[in-house]
């Protein structure tokens, strides 16, 4: 059936129930009707428990179909819906879940079972769009919701500008795609893309986790035409050698899109040569959501680049006393978009600092060529990005710090091939400890139960003095460079 004239999910599920939905990480696949019963059953049991217009459900959910019940069933019924991190420790959930005023999580433990269990299949009254409200962490390491208003219109309503929109930033178009999810969904652009792929009538394929050989088989094995990636997952691949890579067959790739960190020039151009030109990327943020786009042809034309500003976005580049610099400067990247505001939730004065007017800046440094295409020149100064996760230094160092061992302490990220950049603690003990391997185990120890484990730094250095300013502010670019000297 021809999906492309029908806005979304909903209405496709209700038109062509028998197509193909799901593809979970076990095989099971579930149909758009079957999808559909599961999403008004959990809508109801939502509304049920008590929950409304604009309330708050936290997920603490695997890649999974229970994800995608969640994401969609939350999105008819006018609900924020926050995705967390289940690789976080206790503390790190249970603040998030407080700081959201969550009226309800949903874990893997109890699934969407109890909420669908007794309830109706038919679709609830009064629909109205909901919105994922995702948190990020900030330069403090306290994770904060990224919270756009609803509108109040019914689900269908906005799915128009969704599908114009990313037809005309990565090409995705209405009809019978297969979307393969490579990435936990409880990050933004894996989320989101889920989402938008039902609403395009496409088949989602949910990896069980992500492997080289994993992916390219299910690519095969599916026909899958489009998929979000991050820039380590092309480094991983590539490393296959070429016999192993020649067993699978990628033709039917269309889209694979990648964000989320700085892919090298070479092994873009790599995987290019191998799958052809179907590399898409879009820099933005969870805030900014995609600011910039460049297609195949463009990056190829321009290697580097992360793409002119897309559809209803405008661009400028800044130097610190707010002036607009000329075409090949760089400075603090800024952007508006007349797609809608958020506001980091609870944080006024956090969403005030990131803002010059109603332009918004990621915080990122660039510059833009005579073409207007952006060209990064870093990520955040104290943002770690590995394997496509931002990780911030300032939530490993105040971990470290309650450790009676140390004195001080600097996070820096350190560039890795395959992972973009690792994470490194340089030491200072406390007077009278003596550093070394021990002291090391007891401290990675340390973190266990403070911090997530892809947080804990792979290499801990240690150090008699760190720099710091007669203010006391920590010189972390002095600190990353001695380290990189070899110092």
């Amino acid at each position: 059936m021809d999906v492309s004239a029908l806005p979304g999910f909903y209405a496709i599920a209700q038109a062509d129930p028998a197509r193909l939905a799901v593809i979970g990480p076990d095989g099971a696949r579930t149909t758009y009707g079957e999808l559909l019963a599961l999403v008004n059953q959990v809508s109801h049991g939502l509304r049920e428990r008590g929950l409304g217009g604009g309330d708050v459900v936290a997920g603490v959910l695997p890649n999974g179909l229970d994800a995608v019940v969640m994401l969609m069933a939350t999105g008819q019924i006018g609900l924020y819906y926050v995705p967390v991190n289940w690789h976080l420790t206790e503390a790190e959930i249970a603040y998030i879940v407080g700081d959201c005023d969550a009226r309800l999580v949903v874990t893997a433990e109890e699934g969407t079972a109890g909420l669908a269990a007794g309830q109706p299949s038919g679709a609830p009254g009064e629909r109205a769009a909901g919105a994922v409200m995702w948190y990020t962490s900030g330069t403090t390491g306290f994770p904060k919701g990224v919270q756009r208003p609803l509108s109040g219109a019914e689900p269908e309503a906005v799915v128009p500008l969704y599908t114009w929109f990313l037809g005309e930033v990565v090409d995705l178009r209405p009809g019978d795609g297969v979307h393969l999810v490579t990435s936990p969904m409880y990050h933004s652009a894996p989320c989101a893309h889920t989402q938008f792929a039902l609403h395009l009538g496409h088949t989602v394929v949910i990896a069980p986790k992500f492997g080289p050989q994993t992916v390219l088989e299910l690519i095969g094995r599916h026909r899958v035409t489009n998929a979000m990636m991050v820039p380590t997952m092309f480094h991983r691949m590539l490393q296959l050698p070429q016999e192993v890579r020649d067993r699978y067959d990628v033709s039917s790739l269309q889209q694979v899109i990648h964000t989320a960190a700085a892919c090298p020039v070479a092994v873009k151009q790599q995987i290019m040569d191998w799958w052809g030109p179907v590399l898409y990327e879009y820099y933005g943020s969870t805030e900014s959501a995609i600011a910039f786009a460049v297609k195949p042809h463009d990056w190829l034309a321009r290697p580097g680049t992360v793409g002119r500003p897309a559809p209803t976005f405008e661009a400028r580049v800044l130097d610190d006393d707010g002036n607009e610099l000329p075409p090949g400067e760089p400075g603090l990247v800024y952007v508006r978009s007349s797609l809608g505001s958020f506001e980091y939730r609870k944080d006024p004065a956090k969403t005030a600092a990131s803002m010059r007017g109603d332009w918004y800046t990621p915080g990122d440094v660039g510059y833009l060529d005579k073409d207007g295409f952006l060209f990064l020149c870093d990520r955040r100064t104290d943002l770690i990005v590995s394997g496509g996760v931002n990780i911030y230094p300032a939530e490993i160092e105040a971990a470290l710090l309650e450790h009676p061992a140390v004195a001080d302490v600097a996070v820096i990220g350190v560039p890795d091939e395959e992972w973009g950049h690792n994470v490194v603690a340089l030491v200072e003990p406390a007077e009278g400890v003596t550093p070394g391997p021990g002291l090391t185990a007891e401290l990675l120890e340390h973190c266990g139960p403070r911090i997530a484990r892809f947080k804990h730094p792979k290499v801990i250095a240690y150090r008699d003095s760190l720099p710091r300013t007669p203010t006391g502010k920590l010189s972390r670019s002095k600190v990353r460079q001695s380290y990189l000297d070899g110092e």
